[in-house]
């Protein structure tokens, strides 16, 4: 049976808001950095196959802070090369936020730039619909598989997109992380929506392997402060736990018994730590890496 309760993906103002407090008391953005900066290079090294244009696409790509800091290594790996950057994200909020970095960054000429404010199952439609035989040099889908209605189709279409040598970049929460606990155990219970979906890396790779195909993988460690989740009326404690299931005003529309359940998991060892006064959580991300499907 459906949850009664209600995604918060469909209230994009407080979405965005405990989405930004989720990155303030986390540190996913530091540690996709430093995975940028030390494994992308060498990643990047090999797509282009010596081509003076690259083809690049972002899905989900939000205020763009992160697509940025991989252009620069980009550029860095292929000096001299222009870039068809295709730009994905559905919040013309996060893209109005996009525009103002891009406009506030130098040295950003040799790339073009093509706002889509759509989802990926819009873009899909979109490039399938126009029949565009454009190939990608470099794809990436950060933290965003959760929101189609089937994570390995998405997969599957954006590889096909890849031109040789090209690259699918994927980046989601780990099987390992106190989300994957959190998933297993509560999963029913929370939003049940095909907005909403409970996947992790693990899931990505068992639909990789069962179809028999390639890939790299990397853990990212990272941990994300909760301890105002178990303040009871806290304003950003009920943000939090918004983030955390997914759901508008978890605190307010859950039943007791689930509240509680929920509460206890999150302080429970396999999903958090507790230090000086502190509750932090598993947040651990997965990469997985995908070349051109041969």
């Amino acid at each position: 049976m459906a949850s009664p309760l209600k995604s918060l993906v469909h209230d994009d103002s407080r979405y965005q808001k405990a989405f930004q407090l989720f990155l303030e008391r986390s540190t996913e953005h530091q540690c996709m950095q430093d995975f940028i900066h030390s494994k992308l290079p060498d990643l990047l090294a090999s797509i282009g196959d010596g081509k003076s244009r690259l083809n690049v696409i972002g899905v989900g790509c939000g205020d763009g802070k992160i697509d940025l800091e991989m252009l620069s290594e980009l550029r860095q790996k292929h000096p001299g090369v222009t870039v068809d950057y295709e730009v994905v994200e559905p919040s013309s909020q996060q893209l109005q936020k996009y525009k103002v970095s891009v406009s506030e960054t130098p040295d950003l000429d040799h790339i073009k730039f093509i706002w889509n404010e759509m989802t990926a199952s819009g873009f899909e439609e979109h490039w399938r619909r126009e029949n565009m035989t454009k190939k990608a040099d470099f794809i990436h889908m950060i933290q965003m598989l959760y929101y189609v209605a089937d994570p390995g189709a998405t997969v599957s279409f954006f590889q096909s997109l890849l031109d040789k040598k090209g690259k699918l970049l994927i980046i989601l929460v780990s099987e390992e992380s106190g989300w994957g606990k959190l998933w297993q155990t509560y999963k029913d219970q929370l939003v049940s929506s095909e907005l909403s979906q409970c996947v992790t890396t693990g899931d990505i790779k068992s639909y990789l392997d069962a179809r028999g195909v390639g890939y790299q993988w990397f853990e990212l460690p990272s941990g994300m402060e909760i301890t105002e989740c178990f303040t009871e009326g806290d304003e950003k404690g009920e943000l939090l736990l918004d983030f955390l299931t997914e759901v508008q005003d978890f605190s307010k529309t859950a039943s007791p018994e689930l509240k509680a359940g929920v509460l206890k998991l999150l302080r429970h060892p396999s999903c958090s730590v507790e230090s000086d006064g502190k509750v932090i959580f598993n947040n651990n991300l997965g990469v997985v890496v995908i070349d051109q499907l041969t």
